[in-house]
C-alpha cells in the first residue's frame, strides 16, 4: 500500500508549510490533495466539497502562494455567501499567512461599519474576502479596484445563487481581469452553477471528493415522529435529558427561530435566535456565547447556521425536517466535524415519512426511530444529578445551621400526629424535597401526554386510525358533516371549545392563543387547530380544560369582546352553513396555524415576553435545575 500523502508532498512554498505544520496538520484531506496541485500549477478548479472537508485550506494555500507580500494591491478576492462565512474565511487565511510577512487579509461585509473596512482597504490589504452585496459596495466606493485581482475564488456558489447573490457575482466576475486564477466550490451542482462555472472559469479541472449528498460516519442519525402541536414540548425534554455540551436547533424560518427561542426559554432553556436578520455584531455575541458555554442552544435557519463551526456542539435537531436532501446534509453536519462524534435527530410528522425515506435513500443512511423521554424519566434525571450534588454539598460541612429547621419540623409532624393528621414519613419528605427541587409541581391539567410519538400516517400502528377514516368515507354526506361536527371539525384527539369572536371583530389566530396562552396558564403546545367564523372561533386543546381555567379564559378579551369559552356542541340550532367568503376564511386561517406563523402573531400580542426572553440570557446553561418541572414539558 502507497504511502499517505503528506503536505510537504504538494510543493507548498516554505513558510505556507511551516505554518500548516504549527498548526499540528500533516495529511492533507481529499479536496485538498487533489486542489492545491492544480491551483499551485495555475489551473482553475471547479469543486464539488460540503462545509468541513478542508476545502478553506483546499483555496487558501495556492491562493498565499501566488500573492506577492511586497506588492500593497488587492490580488485576491473570495466571495463568501454569509457575513459568518467571510470572517471565517478570513481568520482561516490569516492564519495560513503567520509566517508570510507583510500580507494582510481584510473581510468585508454587511451589517457592520464601512470604516473599518475602508481603513484596511486603503491600508494595502493583499487579500479580500467578503459578501457580494458589500463588495459591490466597496467596488462603487472605489475602495476596491478589481483590475489588480489575480485568483478570484466563489465560495459555497450554490448557497451564493439560492440567497439571491446571482447578479452581483456576475457583475463582480465579468468586471475581473481575463488573466487569473480561478476557483468555484459548491456542495451541489446543479445546472445554474455549471454556467457559472463554464462562463467564468477558464477549462477547469474538476474535482468532486464525495457525493453530493453524503454523510459523515461520526453522526448518529435518528428521528421520532411527532405530531406538530407536540414539537415544542418534544424539545424540551429532548434538550433536558441530553449529554451534549451544545445543540443547534434547526428551523425553516426566521419567524419560527425567534418564536421558538422565546419559546424554550419560558420553558427553562437558556436558548437564543440566529437568523440572518441578526447583526453582525450580536452575531458574533451570539456564536461566541455558544463557544464559550454562557448559551448552550441556538435555533438557526439554514442561512443564519452555513459555516457554522462550534466544537461544542454535540446534537443537531431538525425541528422541521427539511425539504431537500443537500439542505439535511449540510444541517447535520454542524455536529461531528473533524472526527468529533455527534448526534442528529430531526422531528417527523406522521405525513412526512416519504420526505424521510428520500433522505435516506439519497445518503445511504438508515436512521433509528427513537422514544421520546417522558416526564418521569426527565425528573429522574434531574433528581439524580440533585442527589449527587447533595452529596457533594455534604461533603462541604456547614450544615448545622439547619439543624433549629429540622427540629422544628419533627416537632410540627408530632403535633399533627397528636392531632390525627397523617405523619409525614422520611421517605416522604426526601421525596418531597426532590420534587421541589426539580421544580415539580405534581399532577396538572396541562400535562401533556407521557408518549408524545406516535406511527406514521399509513403504518400498522394507525391501521385503526385508518379504519375508521375508511368507515367514515363509506357514509354519505350528511353522515360525513355529522362526524366532523361531533369532533368539532379536528380528527385529533382532544377538545374543541367555542369562542365568541369572530373574524367580524379582526380577530387573527395570534390573538386568541396570546389570551389562552396568558390568561389560561395553558401552553401553546396544548392549542391545536383554530377556525374562525365571522361571529364565533372554534379552537381544538390537547385536553379538556377544569372549570377554573375555563373561567379564566372566559373574562380575557380580544378585540374588544371577551372569549365567553364553551365547549362545542356542534351547530346551533342545528345547522352550520358555510358560504363562499366563510370556507375562503377558513383556508386561510388554516393556513395562519403553522407554527411560525402563529407564533408570530402571538408575539406581538405580547410584546412584555421579549423582555422576558432577553433577561433571561444569562449563564447557568440548560441543563438548569431552575427550570420548572411543569414548564419543561
Amino acid at each position: 500500500m502507497a504511502n499517505a500523502t503528506t503536505f510537504a508532498d504538494l510543493n507548498l512554498p516554505e513558510d505556507l508549510l511551516s505554518a500548516v505544520t504549527d498548526l499540528g496538520y500533516t495529511t492533507p484531506t481529499a479536496i485538498q490533495e487533489q486542489a492545491i496541485p492544480l491551483l499551485l500549477e495555475g489551473r482553475d478548479v471547479l469543486g464539488v466539497a460540503q462545509t468541513g472537508t478542508g476545502k478553506t485550506a483546499a483555496f487558501a494555500l495556492p491562493m498565499l502562494a501566488h500573492v506577492d507580500a511586497n506588492n500593497r494591491h488587492v490580488q485576491a478576492l473570495v466571495l463568501a455567501p454569509t457575513r459568518e462565512l467571510a470572517l471565517q474565511g478570513a481568520d482561516a487565511i490569516e492564519t495560513f499567512a503567520a509566517q508570510t510577512g507583510g500580507l494582510d487579509v481584510v473581510a468585508v461585509y454587511g451589517g457592520s461599519a464601512y470604516g473599518p473596512q475602508l481603513g484596511a482597504l486603503r491600508d494595502g490589504a493583499q487579500v479580500v474576502v467578503g459578501t457580494p452585496g458589500r463588495v459591490m459596495d466597496m467596488i462603487d466606493r472605489g475602495a476596491l479596484d478589481l483590475s489588480t485581482i489575480r485568483y478570484f475564488v466563489l465560495d459555497e456558489a450554490d448557497e451564493m445563487l439560492r440567497m439571491g447573490f446571482a447578479e452581483d457575482v456576475e457583475k463582480i466576475a465579468s468586471d475581473l481581469p481575463a488573466e487569473r486564477i480561478s476557483a468555484l466550490f459548491s456542495a451541489t451542482m446543479p445546472k445554474q452553477i455549471r454556467f457559472v462555472a463554464e462562463k467564468h472559469l477558464n477549462n477547469p479541472a474538476e474535482v468532486q471528493v464525495s457525493s453530493p449528498s453524503s454523510t459523515v460516519d461520526t453522526i448518529t442519525q435518528t428521528y421520532a415522529v411527532v405530531p406538530s402541536r407536540h414539537k415544542v414540548g418534544a424539545l424540551a425534554r429532548v434538550l433536558a435529558t441530553t449529554e451534549a455540551d451544545a445543540a443547534l436547533v434547526f428551523v425553516r424560518t426566521r419567524a419560527t427561530a425567534e418564536d421558538l427561542a422565546i419559546e424554550l426559554t419560558t420553558r427553562g432553556v437558556q436558548a437564543a435566535a440566529l437568523s440572518g436578520d441578526v447583526a453582525q455584531k450580536d452575531r458574533e455575541k451570539l456564536v461566541d456565547r455558544l463557544r464559550h458555554g454562557s448559551i448552550d442552544v441556538l435555533v438557526a435557519t439554514d442561512v443564519a447556521a452555513r459555516g457554522l463551526d462550534v466544537e461544542r456542539i454535540g446534537l443537531v435537531v431538525n425541528f422541521d425536517i427539511p425539504r431537500e436532501v443537500e439542505t439535511y446534509v449540510h444541517r447535520i453536519g454542524r455536529t461531528g466535524r473533524a472526527g468529533r462524534e455527534g448526534t442528529a435527530l430531526s422531528f417527523v410528522t406522521p405525513k412526512e415519512k416519504q420526505r424521510l425515506r428520500r433522505i435516506e435513500k439519497v445518503t445511504h443512511t438508515r436512521m433509528k426511530e427513537v422514544e421520546l423521554p417522558t416526564p418521569a424519566e426527565v425528573s429522574g434525571l434531574r433528581a439524580r444529578k440533585l442527589l449527587a450534588s447533595a452529596v457533594e454539598r455534604h461533603a462541604v460541612g456547614r450544615l448545622h445551621v439547619y439543624d433549629e429547621i429540622i427540629a422544628e419540623f419533627i416537632a410540627a409532624q408530632e403535633d399533627a400526629q397528636s392531632d390525627g393528621m397523617e405523619l409525614l414519613t422520611l421517605a416522604d419528605l426526601v421525596a418531597s424535597l426532590l420534587a421541589l427541587g426539580v421544580r415539580d409541581p405534581g399532577p396538572q391539567s396541562s400535562d401533556e401526554p407521557d408518549k408524545l410519538t406516535v406511527g406514521f400516517s399509513g403504518d400498522d400502528d394507525s391501521r385503526d386510525r385508518r379504519g375508521r377514516r375508511d368507515d367514515r368515507s363509506r357514509r354519505d354526506d350528511r353522515g360525513r358533516r355529522s362526524d366532523r361536527r361531533d369532533h368539532g371539525g379536528f380528527d385529533e384527539p382532544g377538545t374543541t371549545y367555542r369562542v365568541e369572536v369572530g373574524r367580524r371583530d379582526g380577530v387573527a389566530p395570534g390573538a386568541i392563543v396570546g389570551a389562552m396562552t396568558n390568561e389560561g396558564g395553558l401552553r401553546g403546545s396544548q392549542l391545536g387547530k383554530i377556525d374562525i367564523f365571522p361571529s364565533f372561533s372554534l379552537v381544538h386543546v390537547s385536553d379538556k380544560l377544569d372549570s377554573a381555567t375555563m373561567g379564566r379564559i372566559a373574562k380575557a378579551r380580544v378585540s374588544g369582546r371577551t372569549l365567553d369559552i364553551t365547549v362545542d356542541s356542534g351547530p346551533r340550532g342545528g345547522h352550520r352553513s358555510f358560504d363562499d367568503s366563510d370556507e375562503a376564511g377558513l383556508r386561510k386561517y388554516r393556513a395562519d396555524r403553522k407554527f411560525g406563523e402563529e407564533r408570530s402573531s402571538r408575539r406581538q400580542s405580547q410584546p412584555d415576553r421579549r423582555g422576558s426572553f432577553k433577561k433571561q440570557h444569562r449563564k447557568g446553561g440548560w441543563k438548569s435545575d431552575r427550570r420548572s418541572f411543569h414548564d419543561a414539558y
